[in-house]
């Protein structure tokens, strides 16, 4: 069953249509991956999911519910956690803070005490650093840190925006096993990556856009298989 369901989206920035019509669904469950080169929209429709850039035209839905002229406090109560690209942390707050700041609503407070612990399970580098401050850690704790207050908060889908960004490989590695671990524990995943090849291996289907439109849809592995899509899209 699809949980998140787009149908039609179009963003404009001004009088510049960024999203061109675009609908795709996520299954729950499903690990989802919105691929294609930079600039040509997937940041955008992460944004649109979660209230942060308004639809023009189209339909958004999270389990049959509409999300398209939602605010964006009322789409993270309804379920969208949304772990933005780069650190965007409190950088003079600990990171136990920074963590804690994740479960600001009523019903992920009341269990902050029980995710916190899930969190260090996945991530045991932020318990030895939690009491250590935000703007100390390196680019990868500081993305750990990012991906952990996501999951304080709970929801039903989480979308990670270009997870890997800026990071060495050994530390994108290591980020994109945390993924691959909650993906295997059932979470609902999309993933914004502009590595197509570092993604496609992991993801059970796949949307590429190019210039605001779904160009290609399909799974991890007949994106592996399909070097026509390489050689137009990614100029492999």
């Amino acid at each position: 069953m699809s949980l998140l369901e787009i149908s039609g989206l179009e963003v404009t920035y001004g009088v510049q249509r960024v999203i061109s019509g675009i609908s795709l669904t996520v299954k729950e469950g499903e690990f989802a991956a919105l691929v294609g080169p930079n600039g040509h929209g997937k940041t955008t429709v992460l944004r649109a999911i979660s209230g942060l850039a308004r639809a023009r035209a189209g339909e958004i839905r999270l389990d049959g519910q509409s999300l398209t002229r939602a605010r964006p406090d009322r789409i993270v109560a309804a379920g969208v956690i949304h772990v933005p690209q780069g650190d965007l942390l409190f950088p003079g707050m600990s990171v136990l803070d920074n963590l804690r700041m994740g479960a600001y609503l009523p019903e992920a407070a009341r269990d902050e005490a029980r995710r916190l612990d899930e969190v260090f399970t996945l991530l045991p580098k932020l318990r030895d650093r939690q009491a250590q401050t935000a703007s100390t850690l390196s680019g990868g704790e500081r993305r750990m840190v990012g991906i952990g207050r996501g999951l304080m908060a709970g929801g039903r889908i989480l979308m990670l925006d270009e997870p890997s960004l800026g990071l060495a490989p050994i530390v994108i590695d290591q980020i994109y096993e945390l993924v691959q671990a909650l993906a295997k524990s059932g979470r609902t995943i999309l993933v914004v990556e502009e590595n197509a090849i570092r993604i496609a291996d992991m993801a059970d289907r796949m949307h590429l856009l190019d210039n605001g439109a779904i160009a290609w849809s399909g799974t991890g592995q007949e994106f592996l298989s399909s070097p026509e899509i390489f050689a137009t899209y990614l100029g492999g």
